[in-house]
C-alpha cells in the first residue's frame, strides 16, 4: 500500500511537471509581440474559459477544438444563452458578484453595447486590432466577429410568380399579388430576435419609406413572421410559406447548397448584414485565458473556424465566406450594422415603442 502511495505521488508529481513543462514550452503565435507569452503562460495556468453564447456548440466545434489545439492545456466551456438571456444572466451574476464568464459572444448587437457602456465588459485591445475593419470595433472592447446579410429566399418549385430582386420590387409584387401571395410569405419577427431588431433597424437608418413600404404590403398580404431560422427554412420548404425576407443568409447560403428547391436572392438595391460581437466579461475569473480566446476568434485561424462553420468572416484573408465574397454577391452594397452608440438607440423606449407600434399596426397584430 505504501509503496502505491508513493507511486501514486510520483505519478502526479510528473503530470504536473509534464503541464508545466508545456506551459513553459507554448509558443506565441506568428506575428504576436514577445510579450505576449506572458499572457499564454497565464491563461494555461488558468486552465479554463467560460464562453456564454446564442451560438450553439455545435457549430462552435471548430473554433472550439482549433483553439484548444493552439493553447494545450485550456478547456473551453461552452454555455448556449439566448441573446436575451445573455444580457440577463451577465447583469444578474454581476450584481450577486458571482460572474461566471470569461467571454460573451452574442448576435444581439444592441444589447451587446448597452453592457459594455453599462461597464460589464473589460476594455482589451485586440492583437488583431488592426485586421478588423474600423465598423466592426468599439473602444478596444467589443468586436463583430462575422457578416450575416439579410436575404431573400423562396422554394423554386412552389413560388410560381416572378422572383423579386429587390426591396422595391417586393414590395411592388406584395402589393400588385396581394389575395395570391395572402399567408404566403414570411420574415423574422423582430419582438422575439434580437438579432432580427437589429437588422431592420439598419434597414430603417438606410431606407425608411422603403423599409415601411415593404412592411405595409408584408401586413396587407396576411404575411407571417416567426423568431428562429430554422422555422423560416421548414416553412419555406414545406412550399406553407414559398418566399422569404430578411432570413439570415449566413444559415441560407448553406441551405440551399442542400437543397435544390431552395434558391437565395440577395437584393439588388441594398443588403443588411448583421453580427455577432465579443468581449470580455469585467472581472472575469480566466482573464488571460478570455484575452487568448479572444484574439483566437479575431485572428485568421479562429476566423477561418468560424466561417467554415457558415458564419462568414469579417476579414478578407480567409479561404472561405467573408466580407468580400459577400459583397460581391450582395452587388457591393452590402450595409453592415455598425458597431457603435447608434445601436443605443433602438433600446430607448421611446424609439423602441413607435418602431413596434408602427410594425405591429402594419402587420394587423
Amino acid at each position: 500500500m505504501q509503496k502505491l502511495t508513493k507511486w501514486a505521488c510520483a505519478a502526479a508529481f510528473q503530470s504536473v511537471l509534464v503541464a508545466a513543462s508545456a506551459a513553459s514550452a507554448q509558443q506565441v503565435p506568428e506575428g504576436y509581440p514577445a510579450d505576449y507569452k506572458a499572457i499564454v503562460d497565464a491563461g494555461i495556468k488558468e486552465g479554463t474559459v467560460n464562453v456564454y453564447s446564442p451560438t450553439d456548440s455545435e457549430q462552435a466545434a471548430g473554433l472550439i477544438k482549433g483553439f484548444e489545439q493552439a493553447y494545450p492545456g485550456i478547456t473551453v466551456k461552452w454555455n448556449d444563452v439566448a441573446s436575451g438571456a445573455v444580457y440577463n444572466r451577465v447583469v444578474s451574476e454581476a450584481a450577486a458578484s458571482q460572474v461566471g464568464s470569461d467571454i460573451v459572444w452574442s448576435n444581439g448587437l444592441d444589447l451587446q453595447l448597452q453592457l459594455v457602456k453599462a461597464g460589464y465588459a473589460e476594455p482589451y485591445k485586440s492583437v488583431e486590432f488592426d485586421k478588423i475593419p474600423e465598423w466592426a470595433r468599439y473602444q478596444d472592447t467589443a468586436y463583430s466577429t462575422t457578416i450575416e446579410p439579410a436575404v431573400f429566399m423562396y422554394n423554386n418549385v412552389v413560388f410560381k410568380l416572378t422572383p423579386p430582386k429587390s426591396h422595391k420590387e417586393l414590395t411592388e409584387l406584395l402589393k400588385a399579388n396581394a389575395s395570391v401571395l395572402s399567408g404566403k410569405v414570411a420574415t423574422f419577427d423582430p419582438e422575439k430576435s434580437a438579432q432580427a431588431f437589429v437588422s431592420m433597424e439598419n434597414d430603417v437608418a438606410h431606407d425608411p419609406d422603403g423599409f415601411w413600404a415593404l412592411i405595409d404590403a408584408f401586413g396587407a398580404a396576411k404575411g407571417k413572421v416567426y423568431s428562429s431560422s430554422g422555422q423560416l427554412r421548414e416553412k419555406v420548404l414545406s412550399g406553407e410559406h414559398p418566399f422569404a425576407f430578411n432570413v439570415n443568409g449566413a444559415y441560407a447560403i448553406g441551405w440551399a447548397k442542400k437543397s435544390p428547391n431552395l434558391t437565395v436572392v440577395f437584393p439588388a438595391d441594398y443588403t443588411t448584414a448583421s453580427s455577432r460581437a465579443v468581449f470580455i466579461t469585467k472581472n472575469a475569473k480566466n482573464p488571460n485565458a478570455a484575452k487568448l480566446f479572444l484574439d483566437y476568434m479575431l485572428s485568421k485561424p479562429g476566423q477561418e473556424a468560424t466561417a467554415n462553420a457558415g458564419l462568414p468572416s469579417i476579414r478578407n484573408d480567409v479561404s472561405a465566406d467573408n466580407y468580400e465574397t459577400i459583397n460581391k454577391l450582395a452587388f457591393g452594397k452590402l450595409v453592415p450594422v455598425k458597431l457603435d452608440e447608434s445601436l443605443l438607440e433602438g433600446l430607448k423606449p421611446t424609439k423602441r415603442g413607435a418602431f413596434f407600434q408602427k410594425w405591429k399596426k402594419a402587420v394587423q397584430r
